[in-house]
């Protein structure tokens, strides 16, 4: 039988959410700050000369430079003040993980509950501060090597450069939580998926230019649609996949009455560590390459040439690594967010037991068990999802924003943002109908 919740969720419609005014005040703020992200991505830095950079950039544009530009809605390739991104705030949020779980301290604050949360992510701040600037000082000293890139190289330019790229970088991971706090959605998410939207149109547009020159033929491309559309039902699927341990709480007795005990589930996701490893994974491989490119490649030793040789897009060696790292990150990922040790002692001291497994010990032996199980089938996934588009962008020339992990980026956060959309819409309906009840602030007749 369907929950209430279930059965509400059946019957939203249009008039709905016309009638849910914080909701839309929540919509138009959202895509009001995405608006100002992408005014953003066409502000070039100080003292640079833009047409000299394109030029420069399409030689690097397959390295990881290519990703960055992904991630940042073309920002790179235009060298904008929100060139950096939100990368920055992403891995200092990543090292502050990592650091919980081995740094006491830490790990002691992410047990505080919403105070040691605050100061988490204070730390994730600074954090996002050091990165940026060593990452903008770095993108300074890039830019000066280029012939003809700056105009007046020097202190000055070194300076504006970190103070823009920095700020942009900050006005960005402010503009995310502002999403997250008075929007919809995930605010980092978010700005990531708008970029990656923003350049699709263009990706699209170049594999239908390749189908008509005849680099592409017509069943190919159609071809590509099918997979590409075959992934995303993939995706939706396993996203929403989980694996439930049931979990049962022992009869109670108040005063005279004894309690039925309630019984409950664990959620467990088929993929918890998200797109994290095929970021990873891919930003690792993609780093010879782009070290190689800014080099002479004529001074290079002929086994660094080799090796990024063997490293390219869609050579046997580069995707044995992808799918190997994709497989390392989703098991260390995983192992850093959920602590089964943690689960089990809340579940023993909240006086909840999965049937059949003593509490304690026991439980989280269990639970490790059962997630090593579908963390194994999760990277399967995420190695076939970000495998197969590279392959077709090795040997058709797709462009490289068809690739797994864009894909998966888009999808994972359509999915959460409609899911809280949705949310507000059921919370909207229980609010009317408390109204129309008049079981709280309404006039009783009389």
């Amino acid at each position: 039988m369907a929950s209430a919740a279930e059965q509400l969720a059946s019957n939203l419609n249009f008039s709905t959410f016309a009638k849910a005014e914080d909701l839309k005040k929540r919509l138009w703020f959202t895509l009001g700050a995405l608006l100002v992200y992408r005014l953003g991505t066409y502000i070039p830095l100080p003292g640079l000369n833009p047409e000299a950079f394109a030029q420069a950039f399409q030689g690097q544009s397959g390295g990881i430079l290519g990703l960055f530009n992904m991630f940042s809605g073309g920002a790179v390739e235009r060298m904008a003040i929100f060139a950096l991104g939100i990368m920055p705030y992403i891995s200092a949020s990543i090292i502050v993980q990592l650091m919980t779980s081995v740094v006491p301290a830490l790990e002691q604050l992410k047990k505080e509950g919403e105070q040691g949360r605050k100061i988490i992510n204070q730390y994730t701040r600074y954090g996002t501060v050091l990165l940026g600037a060593m990452q903008a000082y770095g993108i300074a000293i890039g830019l000066e090597s280029g012939s003809g890139l700056v105009g007046d190289p020097g202190w000055f330019f070194r300076i504006s450069t970190v103070i823009s790229l920095l700020g942009g970088t900050m006005f960005l991971m402010w503009l995310g939580e502002q999403i997250t706090s008075r929007g919809i959605g995930n605010g980092i998410s978010l700005i990531i998926f708008a970029g990656i939207v923003a350049a699709l149109p263009s990706a699209l547009a170049g594999t239908l230019e390749l189908g008509r020159t005849g680099a592409l033929s017509t069943p190919l491309i159609l071809a590509i649609i099918v997979m590409v559309v075959a992934v995303i039902a993939l995706i939706v699927f396993v996203e929403r996949a989980q694996r439930r341990l049931l979990i049962q709480y022992p009869k109670r007795q108040v005063g005279n009455r004894m309690f039925q005990g309630d019984t409950s589930h664990l959620p467990l996701k088929l993929n918890t560590s998200g797109v994290i490893p095929a970021i990873f994974a891919s930003s690792l491989l993609l780093l010879p390459a782009t070290l190689a490119g800014f080099a002479n490649t004529a001074t290079l030793p002929g086994w660094a040439t080799a090796i990024v040789t063997a490293l390219g897009h869609g050579q046997p060696l580069y995707m044995v690594l992808y799918g190997a790292m994709i497989a390392f990150f989703a098991f260390f990922y995983t192992a850093i967010v959920f602590n089964p040790k943690d689960t089990a002692d809340n579940l023993k001291k909240h006086g909840g037991f999965i049937p059949g497994i003593r509490p304690g010990e026991r439980t989280a032996e269990y639970i490790d068990f059962v997630l090593t199980r579908i963390t194994v089938i999760g990277a399967i996934y995420l190695i076939f999802v970000c495998i197969l588009p590279e392959i077709l962008i090795s040997q058709t020339g797709v462009p490289f924003y068809l690739g797994g992990t864009s894909l998966l980026i888009v999808v994972s956060v359509t999915l959460d943002t409609v899911a809280q959309i949705q949310g507000h819409l059921i919370a909207q309906q229980y609010e009317g109908l408390i109204k129309k009840s008049k079981l709280r602030g309404g006039k009783r007749g009389r």
